[in-house]
Order: structure tokens, then sequence, then C-alpha cells
């Protein structure tokens, strides 16, 4: 207990309240904005827009060739600001260029695709933009954390959630689904412009780094790609659903009943995005690695049983809030639950620390296997249990990758301390 204690007086001296609480306030905010979206605008014109919206945030991981995500990986590791400095720098130059050339190509190929709505080509070509913006707010956000300075960082969120609100509801109001395509656009932008002033980078400072080498690039890319490819893990469900038992309904019950379950995959998030910095800089000390998982698997493991216990007592009464019909589906929302634990106790921390070692290219490799494994599982579950299928193959897949980065950690752990000695 004095373990969980420390851990999260250490979570909380590191301005972790701020992010977690940051964290549901965008949330709540975001739900608004798509809430008052929807009511403001046309079913039908929304749909065009979200459609392409939905292709761009697929993309929005990959922009600058997933450099946001190197930067925040090896600043942590580099010892004065100045050079940190310079990576920011670097990073910022290439990172734009790369990712207008990634809005060039995806212009150019929306004109060889024969779009089956209206207008989805213009507002493909319109929200592409969103990727220079969303990449330097991600990049921003990274120098804050670099900086130790979670608090800032929180304020990124909170800002860019009302900001987000505030746009979608007047730009809708008055231009309806331009608008709100407008207001998509514009929140990252108004946001990285509030903050870039507030990480005190010299733009005049022009320090040559030799971390900045192809392992830099690959790291970023590998990393972006495997969160491209855990985002389609949660979504080939629904779509296998819809595939396999060609009704609607059924996808609409499993969309309902996994909402709760895996809106509870922040937690770990919140505490990996406040601690990543941290324990990237200590990552050679492997005595405070060593406790740094052990506290933080207790907390989990402690938090898992509260969830288990609590949803197989009170997951009808959980469900039926939702809605009274989903009672029935009881056992698929606790085999979701079980499921998530596998995330809590596992896979959060470890993939984290694969990227913290600089094996980022692993958790694409166990996340692309784990695609490949639900695909199949779910060709036959599915048929045979029908929404309880697709839980019980998302449940397995989650112990799994988690138990998997766990084994592949500490092999490669073991690797990268002999390396350093």
């Amino acid at each position: 207990m004095n373990l969980i204690v420390s851990y999260i007086s250490n979570f909380l001296s590191r301005k972790g309240s701020y992010v977690f609480f940051a964290t549901i306030f965008a949330r709540i905010f975001s739900f608004l904005a798509a809430w008052f979206a929807l009511k403001l605008i046309p079913n039908k014109e929304l749909g065009v827009v979200l459609f392409a919206y939905n292709i761009i945030v697929f993309i929005i991981p990959i922009s600058g060739l997933g450099l946001h995500q190197s930067f925040i990986r090896y600043g942590a590791l580099l010892k004065t600001k100045a050079e940190k400095n310079s990576l920011f720098l670097y990073v910022f130059k290439k990172g734009i260029w790369v990712s207008l050339l990634l809005i060039a190509c995806i212009c150019l190929i929306s004109f060889f695709i024969d779009f089956q709505f209206k207008n989805t080509r213009t507002y493909l070509i319109v929200l592409s933009f969103i990727i220079i913006p969303s990449f330097l707010l991600e990049i921003i956000k990274a120098q804050l954390r670099l900086n130790h300075e979670n608090k800032k960082f929180a304020f990124t969120e909170i800002t860019q959630s009302i900001l987000l609100l505030i746009s979608v509801l007047i730009l809708s109001y008055y231009f309806k689904e331009l608008g709100y395509a407008v207001a998509l656009l514009i929140t990252p932008t108004l946001t990285a412009v509030l903050f870039i002033k507030k990480i005190g980078i010299n733009f005049k400072l022009k320090n040559k780094l030799t971390i900045t080498d192809s392992t830099f690039w690959k790291y970023g890319f590998f990393a972006s790609l495997s969160n491209v490819v855990t985002q389609l893990l949660f979504v080939i469900d629904i779509l296998l659903i819809g595939y396999l038992l060609a009704d609607t309904e059924m996808v609409t019950n499993y969309r309902y009943i996994s909402l709760i379950p895996f809106s509870l995959l922040f937690l770990p998030r919140v505490f990996m995005a406040t601690d990543f910095v941290t324990f990237t800089e200590k990552i050679y000390d492997k005595a405070y690695i060593k406790k740094y998982i052990k506290s933080y698997m207790l907390l989990f493991l402690l938090i898992s049983i509260v969830l288990v216990v609590t949803s197989y007592f009170l997951g009808d009464f959980i469900l039926a809030l939702l809605d009274s019909n989903f009672s029935k589906y009881t056992q698929t929302f606790l085999i979701l639950i079980i499921g998530v634990c596998g995330i809590f106790i596992f896979r959060g921390l470890f993939g984290n620390l694969l990227s913290s070692i600089g094996k980022a290219h692993i958790n694409y490799y166990i996340a692309s296997f784990a695609l490949l494994l639900n695909i199949v599982s779910n060709y036959y579950l599915i048929p045979k249990y029908g929404i309880k299928g697709a839980a019980i193959t998302s449940a397995i897949l989650m112990w799994f990758t988690g138990v998997v980065s766990v084994i592949a950690f500490k092999l490669l752990y073991k690797k990268v301390l002999l390396k350093t000695e």
C-alpha cells in the first residue's frame, strides 16, 4: 500500500491531477461540440463532413512522419535546454515540410477516388490542412512535457476544448456544415498560436545534433503507425459485426455497450502522458524503473479488481442507464471490462516502456499481429456468438498484446542495459 501511496503522491507532484481533469474536461467538451453540431446541421450534410474528417483522423498520427513522437522520446534523453531547443527547431522545420507533402498527396489522391457522397472531396481537401496545426500543437505539448510543465500541458487540452466548443457553436450556427469543417480546422491552429510563445523556444538557435539520423526518423514513423493500427483494432470489431451479421442494430448495440469500457482507457493514458518524460529520463536506472513498474501495476491491479467486481454486480444497472434494452448484454459488457484490465495492468505501461527504450517498432509489430488475429478470430466467433464473440476476441487480444509487451520489454531492456554498461 505504501508503494501505491508514494506512486500517487509522485504523480500529483508532477501535476498529474491537472492532466487527469483536463482529459475529462476535454472529453465532455468534445461531446458537447459534437452534440451541438448534430443539432445545428442537417444529418445528411453533417455525415459528409464527418466521413471526410474520420479519414483525416486516421492520418493525423503520421503527420510529420511521426517526428513529434521522436521528439518526446529523444528530447527526454538530452541533458541541456539548448539541445532540446535545437531538437524542437529541427522537428518543427522538417515536420512542417513533411506535413505539407502529406497534404499534397491527400489532395492529389482525392481526385482519383469516386466518392459516394457529394462534396466529400472538397471537405477532405479542406480538412487535410488540419494536419499542420495538429502536428505543431503536438510538438508544443511535447516541449511542455519535456520542460516538466504538465500544468501548462493540461491547459493546452482545456483551451483547445473550449475553442472547439465555441467555434463549432458559432460557425455551425451561421455556416452549417462548412462552418463545422472550418471550426475543426481553426481550433488546433488557434491553440498552437496561443501556446507557442509559452514554450520558451529560441528560434535563432541553430546547434546541430547527432541524434537526428535515420534511427530518429524510423522511431517516430513506427510509433505513429502503431497508433494508427491500435485505432484500427477498436474500429475493426464494428466493421466486422456490420459485415458478418448484416444487422445495423447489432452494430449500434456493440457501439454503446463498448462505450464505457473503451472510454476507461483514458486512465492509463493520463498516467503515461504525465510520467513518460520522467521515466524516459531515468530509463537506464534499473532500480527506479523496477520500482515504477511495481507501483504502477499494483495501482492498476487494484483499480481493475474494483472495476470487475462493480461490473459483475452492477453491470445490468449501468447498461440500463444507457438503454433498458442493453441489460441483456451484461456478459458482453463484463467481458470487455475484463479485457480492458489487460491494458490497464500490462499494455498501457509496457507499450510506453518499449517506446521509452527506443523500440516503438515492436509496438507496431505487436499491434499489427493483433489486428490480423482480430480479423481471423472474429470471422469465427461473431457468426457463432454474435456481439459477445467480438467482445471475447477484443478481451483476449487486449491481454495478449499486454503480455507480449511485457515479454518484449524484459528481453530488450536487458540488451539496452548491457550496451550502456
